[in-house]
């Protein structure tokens, strides 16, 4: 089973691709696409989308996994994260991809047995639970293969 794990935002944008193996799962893709502030929104969701459908092309996912948006008290923010979470779910159904989507104690739990772990408890494991053979600047990539090795515990098949 391979899983794209989405980490959805319009400023950066976490991906992953993971595949479930005997073991330890793969990694074989992530990356966290960078947008132009100085591009409109729409116009950064259309970059976004353009990345997102190179590694459907390149990977072929069986299914997306997606990080639930949580309230947030920026409305501005939060809105522009829906709109990119809407476009992802478009983008998915457009590829024929079933949607996991998860909450962010949910991953949490799946990635380090405790709902309430920070950010660093959550990048300790990950390289215990996949091989990471590449340096990671920012969290968003890291939540990307969060979500995707949560799907890979949680769904039973495609």
């Amino acid at each position: 089973m391979r899983i794209l794990g989405i980490d959805p935002g319009y400023d950066r944008c976490g991906l992953a691709v993971v595949e479930k193996n005997k073991g330890k799962d793969t990694l074989l893709f992530s990356a966290c696409i960078p947008t132009d502030r100085k591009q409109t929104i729409a116009e950064r969701l259309f970059d976004i989308e353009k990345q997102i459908q190179e590694v459907i092309d390149s990977h072929r996912p069986e299914a997306v996994a997606l990080e639930k948006l949580f309230f947030n008290t920026n409305q501005k923010t939060a809105g522009a994260v829906g709109e990119a979470r809407g476009m992802i779910l478009s983008k998915s159904a457009e590829n024929s991809l079933p949607v996991f989507e998860f909450t962010p104690a949910q991953i949490k739990v799946a990635i380090t047995g405790y709902g309430k772990s920070d950010k660093k408890q959550m990048i300790f494991m990950l390289p215990k639970l996949v091989s990471i053979q590449k340096e990671i600047k920012y969290d968003d990539e890291y939540d990307a293969i969060a979500v995707a090795l949560t799907a890979l515990v949680s769904i039973k098949s495609v």
